[in-house]
């Protein structure tokens, strides 16, 4: 996206795999929930997370070491121009699919053209931004754009590459059972609904000697049971039917590996800082309920939940709270202080329409730690009734008696949000608020979120430090009332989408810099979310049996390096 790659074009493997990691062994996973379908490109069904990066493979891959770059997987050569107004890749010859049929361009167009119009809103954006897709050769298809954005062949690049004959005559925006027939390191070997699904290492990929994949996809084998609680989980790990667990909990982290394989040396325990941004974990508000349509109001139940005593409880105060959408970064907005330079001239043509907060300095509130939390709560009373809330009788209502009632949706198995909600429902009833917690299965809660079909939700965002075209579909106005949105809470701003635009038309990575903080200012001020913590650190237990290289990226222990670097040796 700006500068030089890192690697040099006759490198031997990226910078964080082991080049001679031994192949074979089985890793197990364990999780909470289940799946349904096996078409993780739609918004029907629940399918499995892993399903696509360990299946399918895209025409550029990404390095988790490097923020802003893309090296070639399909495709062994991209052009674009100066004004990136088009893309073109060139195919790999020896590409194939795992049944062994040739990866065409035909298959390239058609995935693109198929999830841009039947497939998940996430691939919606990118496809109305090509005025024409076309074949310009044997191995090559050119993509040319309708808009500026110098983001787009990067995103066509990392788009799923499908089969195209493995479709017809189906349904592709239904749910199913069929594994995709992709041209990734592994196959689907069994999938048990509800149960487990199994991956096993394809011996005839085509890819294995590249330099991109030199040292990854070692494991023969990567199963994934699923149970129906995250306690559930980690006691089939302490039972040693599972290899890892990801402990969330610093609480926890510190309590509970105090067991027997542990001190043999079994089980191996590792703290792993990383550098990529905190992104937003939390409550979130559905504005599209006129109870969130108010900033007053979401600011005093923001007021009302009680950080430091629920961080005291669950976290033994161990994690740090989120102050902004890109804490943890150098793309954070600062926005405790006033916006200043190139962030204050961005925001200023809409300063008539920005939230309280966002220009001035916006911080979350500090409770004293107690129970009563008293100065935040005198603060939400006073929001509240300047919104035209009172209580009456220990109820809060508004001018025509209607009490101020939501529930807050969770899924079966979340126990550390749930945990939290609890905490939260008994602070909102000292301002006469009567909270909810409902929990539903997996299936039914992805149905309710997808239609919107809730009042506040727990919400998790992974932020990137390349933020692009994806902060659309989290945020932008265009996403808020597509079904199967991941904008959650409805938000509708035109300084978002303002700062989202800039951040794609830029060619400057100041600017590209100063857009992102105005972004970070203008989503934290919204009051959208009533943010939790963030873990500065992985917290890792692994079978001794387990390895991985020393050398972390810039992602830390994320997606790119977990699962793909790991190695089985005794």
């Amino acid at each position: 996206m700006y500068g030089q790659p890192a690697l040099p074009p006759d490198f031997v493997s990226l910078p964080y795999a082991n080049p001679d990691a031994p192949k074979g062994g089985r890793l197990t996973l364990g999780e909470s929930g289940g799946f349904d379908s096996l078409n993780p490109f739609i918004v029907k069904g629940q399918a499995p997370g892993q399903l696509t990066a360990l299946t399918v493979e895209t025409l550029m891959g990404r390095s988790v070491d490097e923020p802003f770059t893309l090296y070639g997987l399909l495709a062994e050569s991209v052009e674009t121009d100066e004004a990136r107004s088009f893309v073109e890749f060139t195919l790999r010859p020896e590409a194939r699919f795992s049944d062994g049929s040739p990866v065409t361009v035909e298959d390239v167009l058609w995935s693109f053209e198929t999830l841009g119009t039947l497939g998940s809103p996430r691939y919606q954006g990118a496809w109305k931004k090509i005025a024409k897709a076309e074949a310009t050769g044997a191995r090559k298809v050119r993509f040319t754009f309708n808009v500026q954005d110098r983001e787009l062949p990067l995103i066509l690049g990392l788009r799923p590459v499908l089969k195209k004959a493995q479709w017809q005559g189906k349904a592709f925006d239904e749910a199913s059972l069929d594994a995709p027939i992709g041209s990734g390191p592994y196959v689907v070997s069994e999938a048990l609904p509800g149960q487990s699904i199994t991956y096993a290492r394809n011996p005839d990929w085509w890819g294995k000697d590249l330099p991109f994949n030199r040292g990854l996809h070692n494991l023969d084998e990567i199963r994934i049971e699923y149970f129906g609680t995250a306690a559930t989980v980690f006691e089939a790990f302490r039972a040693g039917e599972l290899t890892l667990w990801r402990e969330t909990n610093p609480a926890k982290w510190q309590v509970n590996f105090a067991y027997p394989a542990v001190s043999e040396g079994k089980v191996k325990l590792a703290e792993l800082a990383h550098q990529r941004p905190s992104g937003i974990e939390g409550f979130a508000m559905n504005t599209r309920n006129p109870l969130f349509a108010d900033w007053r109001v979401r600011e005093a139940l923001i007021l009302a939940f009680n950080f430091e005593l629920v961080n005291a409880n669950l976290n033994a105060g161990a994690v740090p709270r989120i102050a902004s959408y890109f804490s943890n970064s150098p793309l954070s907005g600062e926005v405790a202080g006033p916006a200043t330079g190139k962030v204050l001239e961005l925001l200023q043509p809409f300063a008539a329409d920005l939230p309280p907060g966002t220009l001035e300095g916006y911080a979350l509130p500090v409770s004293d730690g107690s129970e009563a939390n008293r100065k935040n709560l005198r603060q939400a009373v006073a929001l509240l009734e300047e919104a035209g809330w009172h209580v009456v009788e220990g109820q809060l209502v508004d001018a025509t008696g209607a009490p101020f009632a939501f529930e807050i949706l969770l899924q079966n198995g979340a126990d550390d949000m749930i945990a939290t909600a609890n905490i939260y429902v008994e602070a909102l009833k000292r301002l006469g608020i009567t909270a909810r917690v409902q929990t539903v299965d997996a299936a039914m809660y992805k149905e309710r979120v997808n239609d919107f079909s809730f009042d506040m939700t727990h919400l998790v965002r992974a932020l990137s430090l390349s933020p692009g075209n994806e902060q659309k579909l989290y945020w932008g106005a265009e996403q808020a009332s597509q079904p199967g949105s991941r904008n959650l809470p409805g938000i509708q701003s035109a300084a978002v989408d303002a700062m989202i635009d800039q951040m794609l038309a830029t060619t400057d990575p100041e600017t590209f810099r100063a857009a992102t903080m105005a972004l970070d200012r203008v989503l934290t001020a919204g009051r959208y979310v009533v943010p939790i913590w963030y873990a500065d650190r992985d917290r890792i237990a692994h079978d001794a049996r387990l390895h991985y290289p020393d050398h972390l990226p810039l992602y830390g222990f994320y997606p790119g390096f977990n699962p793909e670097t790991f190695w089985i040796e005794e």
